[in-house]
């Protein structure tokens, strides 16, 4: 037997082999686990959270870390069975995970598994695949994913091949977020002496202003001078510089309980999940539409930097530009990371509108990367390191 046949096999493994299908969404990887992740304990979702948090915690280490993955790597869990597929109101769920532990909500995932979960013909991974309805007169499939923050509406391009229903790799998925909403609008923080970092300090400043918005987690939005940072669109920032200043000022936020109290959410999702740092002018001019992007650099989990523009956090700038009256009805802006804008928005950028009804539209396009196997032989590095 050839090595490459032995390793798929799981015959090389002390352990049971890691099957995965791995994407990515404008930039931002997903590793989608499709085979060998142990049933979850747990009869709601978020109680199967906790048992993955508790028990299985080795495997999201073993795939999100070196030498498997890296600290940027980014995860998702299917779990064909949740109380609210057993109800009829989703048809699968996930739990999301990254190089801290597990999130809430995540867009850029939630856009790759829209294409996926129409390409699988596997039941054994979606288990009600034969469920999804195709409408082919509007070329789409709808899939609703339950996620740790409720239940997303994934409206995904496709078409009709042979006896088949694939998704469409030419066009823009589409999802409903959860209720969004602005949580605090112009708030403001006092940095300790401890925690300032050097802009800050040549600025003369001990206090930061920023938003709190949520989008199926909560971010705090930034503006780069608020920093003390300049020409973040230029690409002048020094990354390393505005990661210790995201990092301080999270944990500032993130001590300030009650700003994420009092929003009808269960205590597993009142946490701070990410600092985006946007360009100067975003809450104060409006957002713009299609033609200028909005530029916004998202550390998220243990200072994670999305590839993407964050689609969970694009629903928090659309929620808040709308709390602020700068956005209006109907209306759609594309969002841009810092990869998307070196190529004016062609590829990576995010649209986002908002829907009505606390929910927000937000549109971007996922690419396959490949399908792995991965297996652990005794010895170092079984759970992976971060170096």
């Amino acid at each position: 037997m050839d090595i490459f046949q032995e390793i798929i096999s799981g015959n090389i493994s002390q352990d049971s082999i890691i099957r995965t299908v791995d994407m990515h969404t404008g930039g931002e990887p997903t590793r989608i686990i499709v085979g060998g992740y142990p049933p979850l304990g747990g009869s709601t979702l978020l109680e199967k959270r906790t048992y993955a948090r508790k028990e299985l915690d080795h495997i999201r280490k073993r795939l999100m870390r070196e030498p498997r993955g890296h600290k940027e790597m980014y995860g998702a869990i299917l779990v064909q069975e949740t109380e609210r597929t057993r109800a009829g109101e989703a048809d699968i769920g996930v739990l999301f995970c990254h190089n801290e532990g597990y999130s809430t909500m995540c867009g850029h995932a939630t856009i790759a598994l829209g294409r996926f979960l129409v390409d699988t013909a596997d039941t054994s991974v979606f288990p009600n695949r034969k469920q999804v309805p195709f409408d082919e007169a509007e070329g789409k499939c709808t899939v609703r994913l339950h996620a740790p923050c409720g239940v997303v509406e994934i409206t995904v391009p496709s078409i009709r091949d042979g006896d088949r229903v694939r998704s469409n790799p030419d066009r823009e998925v589409r999802f409903m977020s959860v209720r969004s909403f602005a949580a605090a609008i112009d708030a403001v923080v006092d940095i300790p002496n401890e925690l300032r970092w050097m802009e800050l300090v040549k600025a003369g400043r001990h206090t930061v202003k920023f938003d709190l918005a949520y989008g199926g987690a909560f971010y705090a939005i930034v503006q780069e001078k608020a920093l003390g940072f300049e020409r973040l669109r230029d690409g002048e920032v020094d990354m390393k510089r505005l990661d210790e200043a995201t990092a301080a000022l999270k944990k500032v936020v993130a001590g300030k309980r009650e700003l994420f109290e009092g929003h009808g959410l269960e205590a597993e999702l009142r946490y701070l999940y990410g600092v985006i740092v946007v360009d100067e002018g975003e809450g104060e001019r409006g957002l713009g539409g299609l033609d200028a992007g909005r530029l916004g650099v998202c550390f998220f989990a243990d200072q994670q930097i999305d590839r993407s523009p964050t689609g969970s956090g694009v629903s928090a700038r659309v929620a808040l530009a709308r709390a602020k009256g700068l956005l209006a009805e109907g209306e759609r802006v594309r969002f841009d990371s810092p990869l998307s804008a070196r190529r004016g928005g062609e590829a990576g950028a995010f649209i986002g509108g908002w829907a009505g009804a606390d929910r927000v539209r937000v549109e971007g396009r996922a690419f396959y990367t490949g399908a792995c196997a991965f297996v652990v032989e005794d010895g170092f590095a079984r759970e992976g390191f971060v170096l």
